[in-house]
């Protein structure tokens, strides 16, 4: 079915507006350290990749933190900003004449210097001898490079190198954390294209739903995603890997790599776990969602499904400013245990499991993650604040206070994964709570997670996701039964807000 979406125009602004965001912070942070306002922020973009040692270049992808500051998707480009000035200089490589036959036109830097609206472009060569030509005369000029700790990879960024570079003073830990704080909060034209992405996301899921078929196989339901993002949506890029996950697969979390490549034949009577989200402009979309192959639940199903549906409504309607997210996590943990000890899966006081964290054997992952530039955006710790040790908790991408303006993914889940469940029941602390009679019926049930990317707000939070979440609109939808898309954001739970370019 044709979209009713189609791509937004991006303007440069965004990056122009990000460039300011962080000479405001930096120039804030100088002054209060008494430092004077003199250096460049220089960053080195991302580099074309070859497969292994042949010839073939891998589709390029831009850096994430070059991206948010220059929004350049070409490979090889330096981007600075004099912090005295306020001005931008984007470095473009110097191609060979050859470059023309057989890649294109070979654009002037009158182009990259009005498309990407910096106040200079020049080549990559002329790195040292412009940035000294600035400052002639008054020792080395000063370079904050970037370096630092990503805390969802533990992968330390690089900071940009070039020849010449020994002729510069260095700063290598002043920007990381500052760059990182400004992709935490999103701007106006930020949130519109995530906005953009959950829409088409979103409606790429529906249309799965409705051609999901027993007999397929799992990669035929992560096919008809990428078409329809692509097709209709302009998405190249995906976000992440997709899993498509059917049966007890739905229990690996991290299902669809090389190893586990979407390949299994979808069954009569089984749930499929879709975690598939695209790209537009760098900006990520993570959605999940569960569905029953033949269109109808069975009784269990229902059971874990509204489970997990519960705790996602209940974080959803919690979340505000001010509000933790180690207690959003906790309560989707608590609202999950009581579901299943309404259904008798265990047994015993809620409280008391919380604080044994059973609630991890069942959810091991963290209740979410920031969103943006990368599937899991930076910035989930930030100084004076430390990964707790707790089963679960330590899973946690961010133990954050919520502030407007972060967009932050709400994916609670509930899994029956044996090498967790096995020591759980074995476990004086922890096998009094499981039915163990009862848990047997799970056996190879695989699991079930809910995701929507939920943007806080003054007021509370709103969800930017789309997708049918009730059991009988999924039902309905697998039915054939219309569902609307619309292009407002119309799809609010807690608090409003308008947005837009």
């Amino acid at each position: 079915m044709a979209s009713s979406l189609s791509p937004p125009k991006v303007p440069m602004e965004l990056h122009v507006g990000n460039r300011q965001k962080l000479l405001g912070s930096l120039r804030q942070h100088l002054l209060q350290s008494s430092v004077l306002l003199r250096g460049f922020v220089l960053l080195q973009g991302g580099q074309e990749q070859t497969r292994h040692d042949t010839d073939h270049l891998e589709l390029f992808r831009q850096e994430s933190y070059f991206a948010y500051l220059f929004g350049v998707r070409e490979p090889g480009f330096y981007g600075a900003i004099d912090v005295e000035s306020g001005e931008s200089i984007l470095f473009a490589p110097r191609l060979p004449d050859e470059y023309a036959v057989w890649l294109g036109e070979i654009k002037p830097l009158s182009y990259f210097k009005e498309h990407y609206m910096v106040s200079t472009a020049c080549f990559t060569d002329e790195i040292a001898s412009v940035l000294q030509e600035r400052y002639k005369g008054s020792g080395k000029p000063l370079l904050f490079l970037l370096h630092g700790l990503n805390t969802d990879s533990n992968n330390f960024s690089t900071p940009a190198d070039f020849e010449g570079i020994d002729n510069f003073n260095k700063d290598l830990t002043t920007l990381h954390p500052i760059l990182t704080e400004c992709r935490v909060i999103k701007s106006e034209m930020e949130i519109a294209l995530v906005q953009y992405a959950n829409d088409i996301s979103s409606e790429a899921h529906v249309e799965v739903m409705r051609n999901a078929k027993v007999g397929m196989k799992e990669y035929q339901l992560e096919s008809m995603f990428l078409h329809h993002t692509y097709m209709y949506g302009g998405c190249r890029h995906c976000s992440y890997t997709c899993i498509c996950a059917t049966g007890d697969n739905s229990a690996v979390l991290h299902y669809g790599h090389a190893a586990a490549p979407n390949d299994k034949t979808l069954e009569d009577g089984g749930m499929a776990l879709l975690d598939m989200g695209a790209e537009y402009h760098f900006f990520m979309l993570n959605l999940y969602f569960s569905v029953q192959i033949n269109g109808k639940f069975t009784i269990d199903q229902s059971l874990i499904y509204n489970a997990v549906l519960d705790a996602h409504n209940a974080v959803i309607s919690a979340m505000k400013p001010g509000v933790f997210w180690v207690d959003m996590h906790i309560l989707a943990e608590r609202v999950i245990l009581e579901a299943l000890k309404k259904g008798q899966v265990v047994v015993g006081d809620v409280d008391e499991m919380v604080t044994a964290r059973l609630g991890a054997v069942f959810m091991p992952h963290g209740l979410g993650h920031f969103l943006g530039l990368d599937t899991h955006d930076p910035g989930g710790y930030i100084k004076g604040l430390e990964r707790r040790k707790e089963p679960g908790l330590k899973s946690l991408r961010t133990v954050r206070e919520l502030q407007e303006g972060m967009v932050i993914t709400v994916e609670p889940g509930c899994y029956f994964i044996n090498a967790l469940l096995c020591p759980a029941m074995n476990s004086p602390e922890t096998s009094k709570f499981i039915n163990q009679e009862v848990i047997k019926r799970f056996n190879g049930f695989g699991g079930v997670r809910i995701e929507s990317d939920v943007l806080v707000t003054a007021a509370g939070c709103y969800n930017m996701t789309k997708c049918p979440r009730e059991i009988k609109e999924i039902e309905a939808v697998m039915a054939g039964a219309p569902w609307p898309i619309k292009k407002t954001l119309s799809n609010h739970v807690n608090g409003n807000s308008s947005l837009g370019f």
